[in-house]
């Protein structure tokens, strides 16, 4: 039995096999890219360019790297939980590949996500575009799978504002990027801690089980322990596996406080608008306005709407008003004042609050 908060060294695929069914939350894999370089890299002036000529990248043939990529594929399957997430992230030269055999093996993909690199290297040669951005692929255990989304948390994270699949995150520079005593790279393809922040953040919660099946320098561990997660890493370079533990050993552990996020709206008591109208916080005669005020409804007696001929649920209206087939009226009406407006769902919030302190 593999305990959780441990790091093992040796081969993933076996590694993966001593793991029970179903006990993992979340899978993060930075596999091999299988990036095929051959020659060496240099600089305009002359200085030769750090990219990755490990032995763990090179596979003889596609078809070989395929298979590889079924069996750890195959193998985090059966350790996900129903509705655990998988997340990959890969390059051109294989997030394709992979994105098939996810695919052909039953997972369910809900979103592939670009990490835009706000600062990445340059391609040297002036032969192609300049990479700028990976490929990360979120994935859960079947289509119909009751997965871990914190919507909510990540519209705070955004300032207010729907979380996008373009993420622009640059890559790990300055006292981020760790360096041997040479000044050489420590790790080739060391990711950024907050990208895995990020990850984390949107399909975990405290106390889950993260495996990374190539742990490489360790940074899914030190963000899952800083986040209160567990993790669980494989990884078959020792030398690699030893800065891995110099990061824990560095990474002080979040306060439970700052680690308990705030519920999603689909996990706190519900509150229908009619029981804002019957508590008098929003009392019948009321005028409902959207942000810009091109738009007034006034609250009848039974929670509904009306606007001159228009009339429904908050929801109904506003989708009505703007010719759209949805709409969630929490978010687009608002409460005006003398001086000010609210949002709705923000009155709603602190009703809510007001109402669970007292039970």
């Amino acid at each position: 039995m593999i305990k959780k908060n441990s790091i093992l060294h040796g081969d993933s695929l076996e590694l993966l096999k001593q793991i029970p069914d179903k006990s993992i939350d979340l899978v993060f894999a930075d596999p091999p890219y299988n990036l095929q370089l051959k020659d060496t890299l240099y600089r305009p002036d002359q200085t030769t360019v750090e990219a990755v000529t490990n032995d763990w990248d090179k596979f003889d043939t596609y078809q070989a790297y395929d298979n590889f990529s079924l069996l750890w594929l195959k193998e985090s399957k059966r350790v996900l939980r129903d509705g655990g997430a998988l997340w990959v992230i890969g390059s051109y030269h294989n997030i394709l590949r992979l994105g098939t055999s996810i695919q052909n093996l039953g997972y369910w993909i809900l979103n592939d996500i670009i990490w835009h690199k706000t600062n990445p290297m340059p391609n040297f040669r002036g032969t192609r575009f300049t990479n700028a951005h990976e490929t990360l692929l979120w994935c859960t255990t079947t289509r119909k799978a009751k997965y871990t989304f914190n919507y909510q948390n990540l519209k705070e994270l955004n300032e207010g504002k729907q979380m996008r699949s373009d993420w622009h995150i640059p890559i790990c520079a300055g006292k981020e990027r760790l360096r041997e005593s040479n000044n050489q790279r420590s790790h080739p393809t060391q990711k950024p801690e907050a990208l895995l922040y990020r990850i984390l953040v949107s399909s975990t919660n405290k106390g889950d089980t993260v495996l990374d099946p190539f742990l490489g320098s360790g940074t899914t561990a030190v963000m899952a322990k800083k986040l209160q997660r567990n993790f669980i890493g494989f990884e078959q370079d020792k030398e690699y596996i030893k800065l891995a533990k110099k990061r824990l050993k560095q990474t002080k552990v979040l306060a439970d406080e700052v680690v308990t996020m705030a519920k999603s709206r689909k996990d706190l008591p519900k509150v229908p608008f009619g029981e804002l109208v019957e508590q008098g916080i929003i009392p019948p005669g009321a005028v409902l306005t959207d942000k810009k005020e091109k738009f007034k409804a006034t609250v009848s007696i039974d929670g509904s709407l009306k606007i001159k001929d228009i009339s429904g649920s908050i929801h109904q209206v506003g989708a009505k008003i703007q010719g759209l087939p949805s709409c969630n009226g929490w978010d687009f009406w608002h409460v005006k004042d003398k001086s000010s407006s609210k949002l709705l769902d923000d009155i709603r919030g602190d009703y809510r609050s007001k109402k669970i302190s007292l039970n």
